[in-house]
């Protein structure tokens, strides 16, 4: 035997003895079976909802029929995209979309943020937990009642006008003026999701060191210039990839909030893709030109993404891959 083939010998052993893919992965799901069968719902949830319905994204491209069915539908390539950009109705939908998504992002956004500085702050237990604990209340309750109670608040008699009569001024129909729509939109966002979006910051918050806070206080910093120079940079990281994944869905509007908030006075402000998309989608059955529209949105979300992805990491070092 060459010296060669005996200086190889261990080395092929070892290489036999090494387990095997499967049987490592078959060990692996034995021992931590719990743990994925609790993923299990999960990825059923993804591959029915994300990843099956985009065989249907082919509707765009094609005068689809219920009747013919997506393999004997008529192709028709970009025809419903050059629609959705030249269609008068749908370029001030998609204006009406871009407004409200801009401000959502400029003040809905930054709500929990500033909510879970607020609540760093608060040094009594109890009334901290009372607090965070009404805040997330309203996470709960569905947009039916939310919007049941923003009519009533902002009805005639509801509370807003008691007190401007009270005040000697006229009542407004607030619901019903075009001016007004988009600025519920928000207020009623933010109330609805601020407690709820602060719970991440505060537990991010929870795990920065107080020997921080305590050199700065020794070094007589106040709690404003705390916030800035400990708590914002320990946070940054969190809001960064917290912001991608906002803008990721940043054309996709909260359909059950419009919907129920919406109404025909409103509708030159307030009708957005997604309720123009169920108007001429579901009860229309325009469902090339809705396949379009969403599958535009997903480009757009995409494209957004991508580039303050890679802007991120470049600048600030922080990303979602």
């Amino acid at each position: 035997m060459s010296d060669i083939e005996i200086l190889s010998q261990p080395n092929r052993r070892r290489v036999k003895d090494k387990p095997g893919f499967l049987n490592t992965a078959g060990k692996v799901l034995r021992l931590q079976w719990p743990l994925y069968l609790m993923v299990l719902p999960g990825v059923v949830f993804f591959i029915l909802f994300k990843y099956i319905p985009l065989f249907g994204s082919v509707m765009a491209f094609q005068d689809f029929r219920i009747t013919r069915g997506i393999f004997g539908s008529d192709w028709v390539g970009l025809k419903h995209f050059i629609q959705f950009f030249t269609y008068y109705d749908l370029q001030k939908v998609f204006w009406n979309t871009l407004v409200i998504a801009a401000l959502n992002l400029v003040f809905t956004f930054p709500a929990p943020i500033l909510l879970a500085f607020l609540f760093n702050e608060i040094k009594n237990r109890y009334f901290k937990k009372t607090v965070q604990t009404l805040s997330y209340l309203p996470h709960f309750f569905s947009w039916v009642v939310i919007a049941g109670l923003t009519y009533d608040v902002l009805s005639q008699n509801g509370i807003v006008n008691s007190v401007r009569a009270l005040m000697g001024m006229d009542s407004i129909l607030l619901m019903q003026k075009a001016a007004y729509f988009r600025g519920i939109i928000v207020i009623t966002s933010i109330w609805k999701e601020m407690g709820w979006g602060s719970i991440i910051l505060l537990a991010a918050i929870s795990n920065i060191n107080p020997e921080y806070y305590e050199a700065a206080t020794v070094d007589g910093a106040g709690k404003f210039r705390q916030a800035v120079s400990i708590t914002f940079p320990m946070l940054l990281p969190t809001i960064v990839i917290l912001f991608l994944l906002h803008i990721g869905n940043f054309l996709e509007l909260n359909f059950d909030q419009i919907i129920n908030l919406l109404t025909p006075m409103t509708y030159s402000v307030g009708d957005v893709l997604e309720t123009y998309v169920y108007r001429i989608g579901v009860q229309g059955g325009q469902y090339s030109l809705t396949t379009a529209i969403g599958l535009f949105q997903s480009v757009i979300g995409f494209i957004l993404i991508t580039v303050t992805n890679k802007l991120s990491k470049m600048y600030l070092g922080e990303g979602i891959w």
